[in-house]
């Protein structure tokens, strides 16, 4: 156990010492509706290493409640990936649909206490009686059933006798409670569905919020460890329990942060999603944060459980960069695995002075490396080198082969350049060179100078293997869907060829390519007659040098204009411009001291304004976008007249068009001069403000976002931006933003969800 304890370690100590409880019993209990992911993992290793650090034990439960959605391969694949991560449940594995008995019992024993009762109103009027973040829920007049109705229902409700969603059994809590979820929570729903376990003989199935917390404690589980999205759950939970009047000792809940990693999505519904729309081969498609991807793909458990400890337990919700986890894999497999040649794109290489063949000793591992191994590599005349190692017109900085420049094939000898082969269409088929005799690796007395050496196989024993190579599935650092899928996140090559020691391995062998990254032996489709890798990581971040690369060209912004550390004077025209832009037309001190202070942009604004009297809007468009275009025109350069900008902003002011799609229709303008409404008219670029025609997309960003939903109704207003900034995106900005403000507060209000379970 790590000597620095995060701060669930420190509440298991303080109880063990306080005699709270007499040993530690966690649960993992996700629910079998999809394949785990790496914040399961992270949970896992939670849960387990806890039980494990403090000489305890886990239970593996599957949340079985909800029988529309789960299923048999699910259950295995979350035993599978408890099992490969290295943690035993021994005989602990359990599902809540064993307790459905005395989940039963223990409803009709509050049904009994006045504390539950069955509502029959519908989901409509159910969200209106619900109220709002700022005003008291109404409780439903089915509330005043007497106990023995309620009895008589909710037992007619098990036999099946009603329709799903004619009636729910309730709580009664507090309608006007601050938190949302407290006024009167659903405890059972009917759903007449077959159960993967418990078969047809259920017609109701607990909520999430009435079945976990008493699972937890029908298995004796001390400290019941979740994610952050269900803090707000947690008072149900213990009502629940409190209410009951269980026997101690009853199970806590206590939260830690969720896992969220950049350019990478771990909702199971996305993740379902992926799979269904064939984006992905599966859920053990390599691409995917699957455990059964990662496991596909060739990572190993240990680089998984490293990098959940590095993140660590933390109390707030942070993004982890992917590259730390494709760190971890890249640290653990540099001392463990042997590196080989493989050639992904075959360049033909003759040595004419050199006849026969030989076979060369060659070490598996690097000097740096604390590990022993050989092999034999075969060398002959004919061998193949990577395209992009042989450049006719090399740039600056390229030590790889050239018509002048010789390099060393890995383990062999030095190569000079003698001829270039190219077909009639000009592409390089071949290179004739010579060998130097004495530069043999390990016994070089030839003298010659290289600054690099390459790889390459022999052309006659070298074995041709399928080889995937994997990038991150997605292109955005924060993906929204399937829109935001990267195209090039598989490339396969189909004629790549690989030295034969690496065939007579064991299928299951990680490698190091040499200068490609490193590879795992598909367990899936690899076969003697056609052995496929897969490529885990590569040998350093590419995508870091991308967006360093992109930071480094991005064009330079002006510098303000500035003498001796102080802003430059203005001139007395200057000031008369921006003394009648503040006071008379009300625009913004900094709008107009930009205007001001540049007499093409002054003169371009007033020649708008003659035509439309709307100073800050056509202010904001000037001195933002065309300002833009006058840092590298001058006006009379310009595709656009004052007299266009006059007619857009026009446009935003009777909200024709948003301030968002009105500078689409400004980039038009730039390169086509066509007239703002010519360019609306022709793209269909037209505000929607009928609310018809946006309710459906608001539901639909609502039922994406179930964790932001759950947060804001308990109480986090400020995701109200979150939801209409989606909305707008969805729509391409075209959504009138005041109508979606309206919509999305409404909507939110009357939505009631149940949170995804991890």
């Amino acid at each position: 156990m790590s000597e620095s304890k995060d701060f669930l370690r420190s509440i298991v100590e303080e109880d063990l010492k306080s005699g709270k409880y007499r040993e530690i019993v966690t649960r993992f209990p996700p629910e079998p509706n999809g394949f785990p992911h790496i914040g399961h993992a992270k949970s896992i290793a939670i849960n387990f290493g806890i039980a494990r650090d403090y000489h305890g034990h886990c239970n593996l439960r599957m949340d079985d409640t909800n029988p529309t959605t789960e299923d048999t391969k699910y259950v295995e694949a979350l035993k599978d990936a408890v099992d490969w991560l290295g943690f035993d449940w021994g005989e602990r594995v359990y599902f809540t649909s064993d307790y459905f008995p005395k989940l039963y019992d223990y409803a009709v024993k509050l049904i009994k206490m006045g504390k539950a009762y069955v509502d029959s109103l519908n989901e409509e009027e159910m969200r209106a009686h619900r109220g709002t973040v700022t005003e008291a829920g109404k409780r439903s007049i089915f509330a005043e059933r007497s106990v023995e109705e309620n009895l008589d229902l909710f037992e007619r409700m098990k036999n099946g006798e009603f329709k799903d969603g004619s009636h729910v059994l309730r709580a009664k809590i507090d309608m006007s409670a601050a938190n949302m979820k407290m006024r009167d929570p659903l405890l059972y729903r009917i759903r007449h569905a077959h159960h993967f376990r418990a078969g047809d003989t259920w017609s109701i199935y607990p909520m999430y919020d009435f079945a976990h917390c008493l699972s937890d404690y029908i298995e004796g589980i001390s400290h019941s460890l979740c994610t952050l999205e269900f803090e707000n759950n947690r008072d149900i939970y213990d009502w629940v329990l409190d209410t009951l009047d269980l026997e101690p000792p009853r199970p806590y809940q206590y939260e830690f942060a969720r896992l969220g990693i950049n350019y990478t999505v771990m909702s199971k519904r996305k993740l379902l999603e992926l799979v269904e729309s064939g984006q992905v081969s599966g859920w053990d498609d390599p691409r995917l944060p699957t455990i059964a991807g990662y496991k596909r793909r060739g990572y190993t458990p240990e680089s998984i459980l490293t990098f959940c400890d590095q993140i660590g337990i933390a109390k707030a919700n942070s993004m982890v960069d992917v590259a730390q986890l494709e760190f971890c894999i890249r640290d653990d497999l540099n001392t463990k695995v042997p590196r080989v040649m493989c050639v992904l794109d075959p360049l033909k290489i003759t040595i004419e002075n050199y006849e026969g063949s030989e076979i060369l000793d060659a070490s598996y591992y690097p000097e740096d490396v604390p590990k022993e191994g050989t092999r034999k590599l075969p060398f002959s005349k004919e061998i193949y080198i990577e395209r992009d190692d042989f450049n006719e017109n090399p740039p600056k900085g390229y030590f790889r082969l050239t018509p002048e420049q010789p390099v060393r094939l890995k383990h062999g000898y030095i190569i000079s350049c003698k001829e270039v082969i190219k077909d009639a269409q000009g592409e390089i088929v071949e290179i004739k060179v010579h060998y130097h005799p004495e530069s043999k690796s390990g016994s070089d007395s030839s003298g010659i100078k290289v600054k690099s050496a390459i790889h390459w196989v022999s052309a006659a024993e070298a074995k041709r293997v399928e080889v995937r190579l994997y990038d991150r599935l997605f292109k955005e650092e924060t993906p929204e869907g399937l829109e935001d899928v990267n195209p090039d996140s598989l490339k396969i090559i189909k004629n790549a060829l690989i030295e034969p020691s690496v065939i007579t391995q064991k299928p299951d062998e990680r490698f190091q390519f040499e200068r490609q990254g490193y590879f795992y032996a598909d367990p899936v489709d690899y076969s003697e007659e056609t052995p496929v890798f897969n490529k885990i990581v590569g040998l350093k971040d590419s995508w870091g040098k991308k967006k360093k690369k992109r930071s480094e060209t991005a064009k330079p912004q002006a510098k303000k204009v500035q003498i001796d550390g102080e802003v430059a004077a203005m001139s007395a025209q200057e000031q008369a411009h921006f003394d009648r832009y503040t006071a008379e037309l009300e625009l913004n001190p900094e709008v107009a001291n930009t205007l001001a202070r540049d007499a093409q942009l002054s003169t371009f604004y007033d020649e708008a304004l003659r035509a439309n009297h709307s100073p800050v809007t056509i202010a904001n468009i000037v001195s933002n976008e065309v300002a833009r275009e006058l840092k590298e025109n001058q006006v009379a350069a310009l595709q656009f007249s004052a007299a266009q900008i006059a007619q857009l902003a026009e446009m935003i002011d009777d909200e024709t068009i948003s301030s968002k799609i009105a500078k689409r229709v400004f980039e038009e303008m730039v390169i086509s001069g066509e007239d703002p409404k010519q360019i609306v008219e022709s793209k269909g670029l037209i505000q929607i403000s009928d609310p018809v025609k946006i309710a459906p997309i608001i539901d639909e960003v609502i039922a994406k976002n179930p964790d932001n939903v759950a947060k804001f109704l308990a109480g986090n207003t400020k995701l109200l931006g979150f939801f209409v900034g989606q909305v707008l995106k969805n729509t391409g900005g075209k959504a009138n933003p005041k109508v979606v403000n309206e919509l999305v507060a409404k909507k939110l209000n009357e939505h009631i969800p149940e949170p995804e379970r991890c």
